[in-house]
């Protein structure tokens, strides 16, 4: 298993700051945001001076009911070759639902929900899971993700869950420590009985992120601090087993390199505290006590990174302090034995996923009714956070829309979003989005008209047409 050390999340926002940060190992980059052929000039200067490069996957949705799509499977692949990348990680997840396989209209999530964890579902993902791995040149690891909401008559708890998969299928583990302190507020599942259900040896790096309280529930928004809780959870982990590697994600809301510079730190003082403490002292400390190590970890790493370090390039040190010490060096993990491939799943089973997934999905973005058994406030909260994500992507990708709206971008946006689903691209979303509001007839039509005309070189639809639309999308659900 490869030794990573220390990284963090490569985003073009912070390009600038992760090349010039001390102590960083390697980066990891969202692989649907970098292109095989032209990898940003950033990204090439880091591999050029030997910094490793993991791609993130977070399309293929292996835990939909549907086999993995080859065209995805083959990008992915291309950007691993194109980065030397050591092994990809992608998602325990699914990211859309319906289609030909149910009889129902496609439907995209814009977001990683969570697979049922029945025998049933894990099936499915044993297959989907060995698709890939046959189809990528590197290793595969996969991650555990946040979830607001649980699905009824679950079968498997999360650590068992992922013990399967892995010894089913030989797949890594991404184990995001974040994600199960997310669970254990949302869904009241316990860290340490995940982490000692674990087969630890397969996991090939770890994920730390900050999220924040709203609406009830815990949001693992990659755009805030890493929490001390997190950082607790962290330590019991590294206190069991040596992480091949551990990276800080950050999505938005971007801090100054020297905030991130001393969560690196507190990550790196974290892991080689509960390294000294052994796996005999972590599986026998308290919460609070683990909590306690992460609050010593980010203090000492404020403490670090305090005033505004003089950043020189790589391996530079944060002026006024030392840097922490490097992490023991220790033999790797062996590998995960691959077991013979099984029995294909039959079309009922995947039929069966495929159709509860779809009705789940539909009543998140098309407004329909909660399937039974669920917790329709959770749904609600997953709804309009789906809602927001995609007016938050929106905005980015065509700044010139909030620019004509004003303050009623936001609330124009999520009116729309309510009963229509996502499109394929979240560039067509912008467009379908401006001609629902051509035909409601906005006082900003002018303005509307022409930024359509300079991204389709077209004029928007007639009356007639965009009337036909729009109903094709109420009747159709396209």
């Amino acid at each position: 298993m490869t030794e990573l050390g220390i990284g963090i999340g490569w985003r073009p926002e912070i390009a600038d700051a992760v090349e010039e940060l001390p102590g960083v190992d390697w980066v990891e980059v969202v692989a649907e945001n970098v292109c095989a052929g032209h990898l940003p000039d950033s990204l090439a200067r880091l591999r050029a001076r030997g910094v490793t490069v993991v791609p993130h996957g977070v399309s293929l949705g292996l835990g939909g009911a549907d086999r993995p799509d080859p065209e995805r499977l083959a990008a992915l692949a291309a950007k691993a070759q194109a980065l030397g990348a050591p092994l990809v990680t992608e998602h325990i997840a699914f990211v859309r639902a319906g289609g030909p396989l149910t009889a129902t209209p496609g439907l995209e999530a814009g977001h990683l929900l969570p697979v049922p964890r029945t025998r049933d579902a894990l099936d499915v993902l044993c297959e989907n899971v060995r698709i890939a791995q046959e189809s990528l040149p590197v290793p595969l690891a996969l991650e555990n993700i946040a979830a607001l909401f649980s699905w009824p008559g679950e079968e498997l708890s999360e650590g068992r869950f992922l013990a399967e998969l892995v010894e089913r299928t030989g797949v890594r583990l991404l184990i995001d420590v974040a994600n199960l302190h997310t669970n254990h507020r949302n869904r009241g599942e316990d860290p340490a009985r995940a982490l000692a259900e674990l087969p630890v040896e397969a996991i090939a790096y770890v994920h730390v992120a900050g999220g924040i309280e709203r609406d009830g529930v815990w949001h693992d928004t990659h755009a805030h601090p890493v929490p001390e809780p997190v950082l607790g959870i962290l330590a019991e982990l590294a206190g069991r087993v040596d992480p091949p590697g551990v990276l800080l994600e950050r999505d938005d809301r971007f801090p100054a390199s020297t905030e991130l510079a001393a969560e690196l730190s507190a990550i790196r003082t974290t892991v080689a505290t509960a390294r000294r403490r052994g796996p005999a002292a972590a599986a026998g400390l308290p919460a609070a006590a683990r909590h306690g190590v992460g609050a010593a970890a980010l203090r000492a790493g404020r403490a670090l990174a305090g005033g505004d370090p003089l950043l020189i390039g790589a391996g530079a040190r944060v002026s006024g302090g030392s840097m922490p010490p490097a992490l023991p060096s220790r033999p790797l993990p062996a590998p995960v034995p691959v077991p013979e491939s099984p029995e294909p799943v039959g079309d009922g089973v995947r039929q069966r996923i495929g159709v509860a997934q779809a009705a789940l999905l539909s009543a998140l973005v098309a407004g329909t009714p909660a399937p039974e058994g669920f917790d329709t406030r959770r749904l609600g909260v997953q709804s309009r956070a789906l809602a927001a994500k995609r007016a938050s992507v929106v905005a980015r990708i065509a700044p010139e829309l909030p620019e004509i709206l004003g303050d009623d971008f936001r609330p124009a946006f999520l009116a729309y979003a309510r009963t229509r689903p996502m499109p394929g691209s979240y560039r067509r979303d912008a467009l379908d989005f401006v001609e629902g509001l051509l035909l409601a007839g906005r006082p900003e039509r002018r303005e509307l008209t022409r930024w359509w005309q300079e991204r389709t070189d077209s004029r928007p639809a007639g009356i007639a047409g965009r009337v036909a639309r729009a109903a094709r999308h109420v009747f159709l659900g396209r």
